[in-house]
């Protein structure tokens, strides 16, 4: 019964990240026009599948990231009903806010879930306070600095691009060169974060990956250009729109690796406590027929009601352009970057939305619709004491009855 239960939450959850995560990658490219709603959604969830089942079997930290301490749960079903609870609360908050189109942070839910769980088996001394405050200054922390670099990056474009006599010259020197980088960047944090590398093995593989993107960026574009230069404008938005569309791929892909293990963690727990298996209950492998059933949840959560989100992102922050894409893009990869080389807590969510904000105001604050925002944030306040206080009457009821 406990079994079928947890399958069952995992698939919600699954289907609940599918749902609303799938904005961090394919809101901009959807915003900019550089790809239809539906080619978002087909495109997302066969990259999110393709992700979750190809690179999501890393080791996982089921039990929320040391976020609370079981040590004072001396039956391992206790635990189980833990996880169990604490996804099913953030999976209800997820959905909730998927519904009203608000980005939330699936991380974070899973972690107000997990301390609602803590608390109510424990009571105050076993959840981790200060990792708590790490958490909730990355709420500030995240938005603001992909704000800022997005706003740079675009600033950048603006500068040495868009404002030049002819923008199209100067994106034959300038879009190779930031191409370049892009690819270095997404590459560098694919491959510490996903493929679990040591730096300097992912910097010479993303400077290799530099050098190529910029040298092939280079060829293909002078030779867009000598085709396509008649409207200058237009056709230096046709080359970011390229690159974001690659960019977007590259996010969908990498958060189908990364967060398929938030769902399917208590299926893959419950399986190897049954078999005897597991003597660290905090650490799982997990099996590829259970990422595919997790991988299966979030491909139908953004096939089914990824557009919710991925309109407030994409439309209804700031009206959204090739290059503004392009630049969120590229500010929030480094943002999560930076943040996986400081062991940072950040949401990628958080992100994203602060970089479209920045993106807004390099073009000024009249553009930015500050009401969106104002709910946006209010959502994210919500998130841990929500989830924290369904996951505890979940936690009680199942202790209770089971």
């Amino acid at each position: 019964m406990i079994t079928f239960i947890a399958i069952l939450v995992g698939m919600f959850m699954a289907f609940a990240i599918g749902a609303n995560d799938v904005a961090n990658g394919m809101a901009t490219a959807v915003g900019a026009k550089a790809i239809t709603p539906k080619q978002a959604a087909f495109m997302a969830s066969f990259l999110e599948f393709l992700g979750a089942v190809m690179f999501g079997a890393a080791v996982t930290k089921t039990i929320a990231s040391g976020i609370v301490a079981i040590d004072h749960l001396q039956d391992p079903k206790l635990v189980i009903y833990g996880a169990i609870s604490a996804l099913f609360a953030a999976g209800i908050w997820v959905m909730f806010a998927t519904v009203y189109g608000m980005p939330v942070s699936t991380t974070h839910s899973i972690i107000g879930g997990m301390i609602g769980f803590g608390l109510a088996s424990g009571g105050m001394k076993v959840v981790y306070w200060s990792k708590l405050l790490k958490i909730v200054l990355s709420w500030f922390i995240s938005p603001v600095v992909g704000g800022i670099l997005a706003y740079l990056v675009f600033k950048i474009i603006v500068v040495s691009i868009l404002h030049r006599k002819s923008p199209l010259e100067a994106a034959k020197t300038v879009a190779p060169i930031m191409i370049g980088f892009t690819f270095f960047f997404i590459s560098l944090l694919f491959i510490i974060k996903t493929l679990k590398q040591t730096y300097s093995v992912a910097f010479v593989y993303s400077t290799i990956l530099f050098v190529l993107s910029f040298a092939v960026s280079l060829v293909l574009i002078r030779r867009y250009i000598k085709k396509n230069s008649s409207d200058e404008y237009d056709a230096v938005e046709n080359i970011f729109k390229k690159v974001q569309v690659m960019t977007s791929a590259y996010v969908c892909f990498s958060h189908g690796a990364n967060d398929v293990a938030n769902a399917v963690g208590p299926i893959a727990l419950i399986f190897m406590l049954e078999k005897a298996e597991i003597t660290n209950i905090q650490s799982v492998e997990i099996p590829k027929y259970i990422l595919f059933i997790g991988g299966l949840g979030i491909a139908l959560g953004v096939l089914l009601y990824g557009y919710k989100v991925m309109e407030t992102i994409g439309h209804n922050i700031t009206e959204l352009n090739n290059t503004r894409g392009f630049s969120v893009d590229y500010g929030t990869a480094t943002t999560v970057l930076l943040s996986s080389i400081f062991g940072f807590p950040i949401s990628t969510t958080h992100t994203v939305v602060g970089a479209v904000t920045g993106v807004g105001l390099a073009r000024g604050i009249e553009v930015v619709n500050f009401g969106v925002l104002k709910e946006i944030i209010i959502s994210w306040f919500i998130t841990v004491p929500f989830a924290a206080g369904v996951s505890a009457i979940i936690y009680l009821t199942l202790s209770t009855f089971f």
